[in-house]
């Protein structure tokens, strides 16, 4: 099973075909739109998928690529078309072609997907993403819901007659706007080809599933290959170009806890990058609520209260993606490792995901 492509092919198995092709008619799916209530053409929180440990079996489920990108809604009104981020960011002029080609949506649609930048080899990269000015590869939209159409509201309906819709709109759609394609095998084979061709993981999704705005209930379920997840920069031993490593932490609530120092997956280029990013979040005070640590608290320097005199604390706004090998049991990183800052993240949502 092939998920990531050659370089110069498909990413995915489906591509709409250019404008020029003759598209085939696609089947109109049996739902009386007319029933439905009106959609508020507004933004909404999208739906969230829960960390799981196995990915779930059965028909009941479908599964696609877990995208490494940045989640966006695209909006169509009567006057204009609006990408805007999972924190309400309007996109549209930091990725005008993706705004511009979804000017060909039907009034009344909102539709939920991720931006994503392909690397070399076909594959969703972040760090592209991130440098997608300078980047030669495609930056597309892969679109995998539709929550309105033609101004009715599709959250109340299930997930498998929303797929049949999407499909619908997309097959008039052309790049850099694709459909998220359904992978049909089963999980295990998933996960084998998944660590071969280097892709984030997968999500499973409830075929009769509706869309819980803003929740993560486990009708979707996110299955990672590689352990990882965002946690908040709350400052930073001094070191060469900027810093020697990140202290980072998670959200108890209003509590900002420590759990780690990353110095890992950095080029100077990027400590510099990085370090850019800390001007006027300077602070006097430690953002974390359990430092200083005690001498025992760890393997390695633990952040006792004379070692906390090497850093420098920084306001939380700051989110990174971090790999990590596991947890300790007394909740700490093991083997961590810079990915990305993510801006697109609200660093006070950042916690502990905890697989189920």
């Amino acid at each position: 099973m092939q998920i990531a492509a050659e370089k110069d092919k498909e990413w995915q198995s489906h591509r709409s075909p250019p404008e020029t092709a003759t598209l085939k008619q696609p089947v109109v799916p049996d739902i009386d739109l007319a029933s439905l209530p009106d959609a508020d053409l507004r933004f909404i929180e999208p739906m969230q998928a829960k960390l799981v440990e196995e990915i779930p079996a059965g028909a009941d489920w479908q599964y696609e690529v877990k995208l490494d990108g940045y989640r966006a809604l695209a909006i169509r009104t009567d006057d204009r078309t609006r990408l805007l981020s999972r924190r309400n960011n309007l996109l549209n002029s930091r990725f005008l072609p993706i705004a511009m080609a979804l000017e060909q949506l039907d009034v009344g649609t909102i539709v939920d997907g991720e931006i994503v930048a392909l690397d070399e080899e076909g594959r969703p990269s972040f760090n592209t993403l991130q440098n997608h000015q300078t980047a030669t590869t495609p930056i597309l939209y892969y679109i995998f819901d539709v929550l309105a159409h033609r101004g009715k509201s599709l959250l109340k309906v299930a997930l498998e007659q929303r797929r049949d819709i999407l499909e619908t709109i997309v097959s008039g759609l052309s790049d850099p706007i694709r459909l998220s394609g359904v992978l049909d095998a089963r999980p295990e084979d998933l996960i084998v080809a998944g660590k071969e061709q280097g892709v984030e993981g997968f999500i499973a999704k409830r075929r009769t599933s509706v869309y819980e705005v803003g929740r993560r209930t486990g009708a979707w379920a996110k299955y990672k290959i590689h352990k990882g997840q965002e946690l908040v920069i709350g400052g930073y031993r001094v070191g060469q170009h900027g810093f020697d490593n990140l202290a980072v932490g998670y959200h108890e609530g209003a509590k900002l806890m420590f759990v780690g120092k990353v110095r890992n997956g950095f080029t100077p280029e990027l400590r510099r990058q990085v370090a850019a990013r800390f001007k006027g979040l300077e602070s006097e005070r430690c953002p974390f609520a359990n430092l200083p640590e005690p001498k025992n608290a760890r393997r390695g320097e633990a952040l006792t209260a004379e070692a906390m005199k090497a850093y420098r604390w920084l306001k939380p706004r700051l989110v990174a993606e971090i790999d990590y090998a596991d947890w300790t049991d007394a909740n700490h990183l093991r083997h961590s490792r810079f990915v990305a800052l993510r801006d697109d993240k609200n660093p006070k949502e950042v916690v502990r995901e905890v697989e189920r």
